[in-house]
């Protein structure tokens, strides 16, 4: 039988590939209990002392130093220092001062944790030692503990990186406070390859040791507007040779309310929030124009552009009633708006599976949507994903103030939790979702370098 050229030089090929010295086979040797035994093994890791107090140290540094969105340099810079003494490689700048690294053989699967850095531009007023040496700027949302945790989950994956076979990806995220740096993370191509990414916060309402999420929605889609209702002004007691603006947005506020308890699902949440009222500054002058801010948030994306259409028809109908004209500015580019943030349900069982394994499924909690909205959405819009809150609360001390509280502080003894939790949940999906079979190198091309 003879063959032509073309059919000799496909079982040519088909040789070559069947050839193992061409080919990597992973397969994990670990049995169930092995598996099992990993995030307990973290944690163990992640309280040794010398771990614990290189984590509080890094946290304190943060907290002394805290910086807004897109500002986080000295942020970057001290990650960055940490991440080469673990001998991690780094992308940087990504988002302006974001840092991406990689622990792991540089090829599939590949997955994603991720870490807020930026501050809110507020007054700490908590009296200790490392209390924030920036005024008007302060760690009150626990991004510094974030940031303290995924170096720990470095720290500890970096140490098995022989037993990873496959990568993880560090994402040291910009600002999350309103900037959308997810969004920026994303358009980077920081997530290019990954199939499922985790992001962890502190509950400062929840016990230590135990966990809270959901599959589905957990967090609302939210937005901002702005609104400046002019009129005329005048003297306060001749009204009727003015234009009042402060009555116009008075019945602007009012009308906005009609908007959920009037035209939402009674069953589907939504809040519409006036949280700034400006106009005036006499008690006996009627003001030109006063500024009216707030916030929507709604639990799908089509609410959430319906409740826009409609608070700036009411802003521009109830003004123009009153003989007032009204200008409405949704701030799309500076602050875009958050969808929802939806757990996948596949990772919801990966992260019961892994949280139990640590924590013991009792302390895995099943936590009710909430209005709070996060950024962590931007990365759910492209890959899987999967947020979780972790518990801070000890009985046995005083109660934590809620996140965003100028008194707000952050439970030292959850850092090894957050690590060993971090930690696990990569390494974990690494090793059940093997890649059987690779093709020879240069498939991969974007992550060669590691």
């Amino acid at each position: 039988m003879s063959l032509n050229f073309s059919t000799l030089v496909f079982l040519v090929l088909i040789v070559q590939l069947l050839n193992l010295s061409f080919l990597r086979v992973f397969c994990s040797s670990l049995s169930s209990n092995e598996l099992k035994e990993i995030p307990s093994n973290f944690l163990r890791f992640g309280k040794q002392k010398e771990f614990f107090d290189w984590m509080v140290g890094i946290r304190r540094k943060l907290h002394e130093n805290p910086e807004l969105g897109y500002q986080e340099f000295k942020t970057s810079e001290l990650i960055r220092a940490e991440l080469d003494k673990l001998g991690v490689p780094y992308k940087h700048p990504v988002a302006v001062t974001g840092v991406v690294g990689f622990i792991g053989t540089g090829q599939p699967p590949f997955v994603a944790l991720r870490a807020d850095m930026d501050a809110l531009p507020m007054q700490e007023l908590v009296e200790w030692e490392h209390k924030s040496k920036i005024p008007g700027q302060m760690h009150a949302c626990g991004h510094d503990a974030h940031v303290a945790m995924l170096l720990g989950a470095a720290k500890i994956l970096q140490a098995y990186r022989k037993d990873l076979k496959g990568t993880v990806v560090l994402v040291f995220q910009p600002a999350e406070e309103g900037g959308a740096g997810a969004k920026q993370i994303v358009g980077a191509g920081a997530l290019e390859n990954v199939s499922a990414i985790f992001g962890i916060h502190v509950a400062p309402q929840l016990p230590i040791g135990e966990v809270a999420a959901r599959a589905g929605p957990l967090m609302a889609g939210s937005g901002f507007f702005e609104a400046e209702i002019s009129g005329k002004g005048g003297h306060a007691a001749i009204p009727h040779h003015s234009i009042d603006p402060i009555l116009a947005a008075s019945n602007v506020i009012v009308s906005l309310q009609h908007l959920v308890s009037r035209e939402a699902d009674p069953l589907e949440s939504q809040v519409v929030t006036i949280g700034k009222f400006q106009g005036g500054a006499a008690f006996n002058v009627i003001p030109d124009s006063v500024t009216i801010s707030g916030t929507f948030r709604a639990f799908s994306k089509e609410s959430l552009m319906q409740l826009k259409q409609r608070i700036e028809e009411v802003i521009t109908g109830q003004a123009s009633v009153q003989r007032c004209k009204a200008i409405v500015n949704f701030f799309t580019e500076e602050k875009p708006f958050y969808s929802p943030t939806i757990n996948h349900k596949g990772l919801h069982e990966h992260f019961q599976n892994v949280a139990g394994d640590m924590l013991g499924i009792d302390k895995v909690k099943e936590m009710a949507p909430w209005m709070g909205a996060e950024d962590f959405s931007f990365y759910q819009e492209v890959i899987p994903g999967y947020f979780f809150f972790l518990g801070m609360q000890n009985d046995k001390q005083k109660q934590l103030d809620a996140l965003h509280s100028p008194y707000f502080e952050i439970n030292e003894d959850a850092l090894p939790y957050g690590a060993a939790l971090h930690a696990s949940l990569a390494a974990r999906y690494i090793l059940e979702h093997q890649v059987k079979v690779v093709l020879p190198e240069g498939i991969y091309h974007d992550h060669d370098e590691l």
